[in-house]
């Protein structure tokens, strides 16, 4: 399926490749080293009016689609994949499900300033012992009164310290298994909630990755949201989207390997002449190129389901799936070009491959995806 964007999804992608270019890109070699949060780039993305870019104007978003989004996302993870990260899992894990299960009230209360980009939008399903068994969620919340008592811990949680309040799931009843599973919204300055940020990381240094912990926390009743029990079925749903956030950035990360791959075998002389004139350089690179679009139109295909109002789970995983694959292998193909220099950190492309293996592995494993797009082909 062939996609042309429309003359405002072109408008987006100028916008965000200049502004990769310009504000992100520049900064990637220092903020992978030091690990410093990009602050300052999420203040001008939020003067950009990007941050709540798929939700309804009504609550100050942008009033785009899928696709646009996915489009931010691969422009911002081509400049830096731990700046793609922190866009996409502010909107389709941070926003959406505020968006897609909260109350007027709670999207007038949450969401609006998650759009105004007054902070970061966090999602906490993952704990120690439920990754991809995400069924296995220990965590407890009892109603006691008119509040929930919550205890437990979250793991690997995205962006957690730069927000204000955060969607999680909880155990309301053990007796029915994922049918007990709820989702509420926890302030983060609730008494009992406590954050831990000590992660070394393989890559994505310069994104925010947590620990939470849950210590008799209490929040109103109010602050469940969607219905008591169906916690564990919007939060698939929410990581249907997500999945195309993630696809869109291995997309980002992908492209920006090519570049700089195509780049240095067109400048790197050997034996006499560019080694872009090799014959095994240029088989290389036409199956980076190929692979990177057809990733980039399965993304597409996927968001456009979404935007449609069809199914798309098995879009979804097959983009995630395919995308995510693609993207370590295109990042290990550019430091082979690279040679000697691609290990080196100057040069780039060893931090995309690092940044790029998380993506086979958080919002759902590429043996979950499997699972999921045989479950959808009637296996």
């Amino acid at each position: 399926m062939f996609f042309d964007l429309t003359d405002e999804q072109k408008m987006i992608k100028k916008m965000l490749r200049d502004f990769s270019d310009a504000e992100v890109a520049p900064g990637a070699i220092a903020r992978d080293r030091s690990g410093k949060f990009p602050t300052d780039v999420f203040a001008k993305l939020a003067s950009l009016n990007v941050m709540g870019l798929p939700f309804p104007e009504k609550y100050e978003g942008g009033g785009a689609d899928t696709i646009s989004f996915a489009i931010v996302v691969e422009e911002l993870s081509r400049g830096c994949g731990a700046t793609g990260i922190t866009y996409s899992a502010h909107v389709s894990l941070g926003g959406a499900p505020i968006h897609l299960f909260g109350t007027e009230e709670q999207k007038l209360t949450y969401l609006k300033p998650l759009c105004r980009g007054d902070y970061l939008g966090a999602f906490g399903l993952t704990e120690p012992n439920a990754g991809s068994d995400a069924g296995g969620t220990q965590t407890t919340a009892v109603l006691d009164g008119d509040e929930w008592l919550i205890n437990g811990s979250k793991c690997f949680i995205t962006n957690a310290s730069f927000a204000k309040n955060l969607a999680i799931t909880a155990v309301t009843d053990r007796s029915k298994g994922t049918n007990g599973i709820s989702a509420f919204i926890v302030p983060t300055d609730t008494p009992g909630f406590t954050l831990v940020n000590n992660y070394e990381k393989m890559g994505l240094h310069a994104s925010d990755t947590t620990e939470l912990f849950f210590d008799n926390v209490r929040i109103s009743r109010e602050n469940l949201l969607g219905k008591e029990g169906e916690g564990f079925k919007q939060f698939l749903i929410t990581l249907d989207g997500g999945r195309i956030g993630i696809a869109a950035m291995a997309v980002g990360l992908a492209q920006a390997a090519f570049d700089k791959a195509l780049q240095y075998a067109k400048e790197r002389k050997q034996f006499g002449s560019s080694i872009s004139k090799f014959q095994a350089i240029q088989f290389k690179l036409a199956d980076m190129a190929t692979q990177i679009e057809v990733a980039r139109n399965m993304v597409y295909k996927a968001a456009w389901l979404k935007d449609q109002g069809r199914k798309f789970t098995k879009e979804a995983a097959i983009a995630k799936l395919f995308a995510t694959e693609m993207s370590v292998k295109v990042c290990d193909e550019a430091i082979q070009i690279h040679g000697g220099y691609g290990y080196m950190r100057e040069y780039e492309v060893e931090r995309f491959y690092r940044d790029a293996k998380l993506l086979e592995i958080g919002e759902g494993t590429s043996e979950v995806q499997r699972m999921v797009i045989a479950r959808q082909i009637g296996c």
